[in-house]
């Protein structure tokens, strides 16, 4: 199979994606990695909301990087199609369905259509004007989601279920209680627990529903990344005059490019709605776009799997570290004397609990600095460092294509 195309794909990219589906049908055993009842047991994030949030937001990235990893195009808008995705997600359920699927499809159409209204404006600039333009479009739909479209969005309070909901296709099914979202039947908060070994592994439906999503839109991104569709883009970002000079028009390749981005975007926010079914004006503010910037950027921006990863780690510090509170650290530290005790205690105090946002800015700040390429370029060091090991290599192992002099040599004369 790996010898010929498979679903279009060749052997290095159907191999790249048979690891991404085995990693993900295994999370539930890999984000559980210490006994119960551990001191490090602190640090599990085998259960299903955090990796149901690490697959949605894992989408959200990978189709912001298809945005701005591609074309360049930096958007600070981005969290308004998530918003409109639950929105219409809710929207769906309340009106016709408990069933997620009518719902994801609602909100990838809804959002699509918001996204080519905004992209068709503020694509007409670009640069750090392109990226006002969305924040700004961003920030008026909050705006109108939190206190002027209140009869769609039902204000501060949030777009919620109600038992008197029509429901037009659920109609028959009746009770004192609101009903669960499912699959065609299959509760998505219905969770299987098996315990092996001291750990308790937790293999949840909702959590599959989003990983399949989630490797089929990973998969649609690197059809995209391979096509000449994204070559086209590539070309965008490396000099969009040039091309132009070429007798190219950008500008239906980049709209196409925000359009797809925003699907994404309201895929992820569906699916959000998918798992609790409440949608918000919060998940517009300027704080949620800037988020998935700081996943592609710290993961990786450009690279197929580098949002993935960076979604995965600021979410796992977002709901691991800030559940660490004082009377946990007092748990790790009890051994040291009570002066040295209070003082590490509250120095680690400043980056765990409601201070977790310190250590995502230095785990950024860290990042950016030695790793420009994100955490993808790490793996790549390591893995070049492994594969190498210490073999002293000659320096015509690696010649230098751009021809530089050697800075220890000197010309005659000099």
């Amino acid at each position: 199979m790996l010898g010929k195309k498979f679903l279009g794909l060749n052997k290095k990219d159907t191999r790249f994606l048979l690891i991404v589906i085995a990693l993900t049908l295994l999370t539930p055993i890999l984000l559980q990695p210490f006994a119960e009842g551990t001191e490090l047991a602190q640090f599990n994030g085998g259960y299903p909301d955090l990796m149901q949030k690490i697959a949605i937001f894992g989408i959200f990235a990978v189709g912001f990087n298809i945005l701005f990893g591609l074309t360049g195009y930096l958007s600070f808008g981005h969290a308004a199609f998530l918003g409109v995705g639950s929105y219409a997600a809710v929207w769906m359920m309340k009106l016709l369905t408990m069933n997620v699927i009518p719902a994801i499809l609602l909100s990838m159409v809804v959002s699509g259509l918001f996204a080519a209204a905004i992209g068709f404006v503020s694509l007409r600039r670009s640069g750090i004007y392109f990226s006002i333009l969305t924040l700004a479009f961003a920030q008026m739909s909050y705006k109108m989601a939190y206190s002027v479209l209140t009869p769609l969005t039902n204000g501060e309070t949030g777009l919620q279920l109600s038992l008197d909901d029509p429901r037009v296709l659920d109609r028959a099914i009746e009770g004192s209680s609101l009903p669960v979202t499912n699959i065609f039947g299959l509760a998505m908060n219905a969770s299987h627990k098996v315990e092996v070994l001291g750990r308790v592994f937790t293999f949840n439906v909702g959590y599959y529903f989003c990983a399949v999503i989630a490797v089929i839109a990973f998969y649609v991104a690197i059809r995209l990344f391979r096509s000449p569709f994204g070559m086209m883009l590539r070309a965008v970002k490396s000099n969009q005059q040039r091309m132009t000079y070429t007798g190219l028009d950008p500008k239906p390749y980049t709209l196409a490019a925000f359009v797809i981005s925003g699907m994404y975007a309201g895929l992820a926010g569906g699916l959000l709605a998918a798992m609790d079914p409440l949608a918000g004006a919060d998940r517009m503010l300027w704080t949620a776009s800037g988020e998935v910037v700081i996943m592609t950027i710290l993961g990786g921006a450009g690279t197929l799997m580098g949002p993935v990863l960076g979604a995965g780690v600021i979410k796992y510090l977002e709901n691991i570290f800030s559940k660490i509170n004082e009377s946990v650290l007092h748990s790790w530290f009890h051994w040291l004397p009570d002066g040295i005790e209070d003082v590490v205690i509250w120095v680690f105090a400043r980056f765990t609990g409601e201070g977790w946002h310190l250590t995502l800015g230095v785990t950024f700040m860290l990042v950016v600095t030695f790793l420009p390429g994100g955490l993808v370029e790490g793996l790549k060091r390591l893995s070049k460092r492994i594969t190498q090991g210490k073999t002293k290599r000659d320096k015509y192992d690696d010649p230098d294509p751009e021809h530089r002099p050697d800075p220890g040599k000197r010309v005659a004369g000099e």
